[in-house]
């Protein structure tokens, strides 16, 4: 039993550092929305997120990723449907990202279909 709590402290303790080491990694963030042109079929839209989905394992610089698709009541999402969270560890990084040739990839892809996009990047703050 010491030795079952003892692991479970330890582990506690890992998680502590690992969340306090994230708090202090300032991290640049890339958040893309999307609104699709109406006549753009539910396959036509799976392909794009197919497309930007694969994009973390073809660009080492992304050292995050998240997606959704807007879910929100409030009716304020002025027809942007699709939300896209990177992550990149500097401006650098993040500047390797853009002109990457899968990055120019996934933009032929998206093209046809694209009716509106917005982007914003910040500097994350605790």
């Amino acid at each position: 039993m010491k030795k079952i709590i003892a692991i479970l402290a330890a582990g506690i303790v890992a998680v502590c550092i690992i969340s306090a080491n994230t708090k202090e990694t300032k991290m640049l963030r890339h958040v893309v929305m999307f609104k699709f042109k109406d006549n753009a079929t539910p396959a036509q839209v799976k392909e794009v997120e197919d497309a930007f989905r694969a994009l973390p394992s073809k660009i080492k610089e992304i050292k995050s990723f998240e997606w959704g698709i807007n879910n929100s009541p409030e009716n304020l999402n002025e027809g942007l449907t699709h939300c896209f969270y990177l992550s990149f560890a500097s401006e650098k990084d993040r500047d390797i990202y853009l002109p990457h040739p899968a990055h120019k990839a996934f933009g032929a892809v998206l093209k046809p279909y694209l009716d509106k996009v917005v982007v914003v990047d910040y500097w994350a703050k605790d």
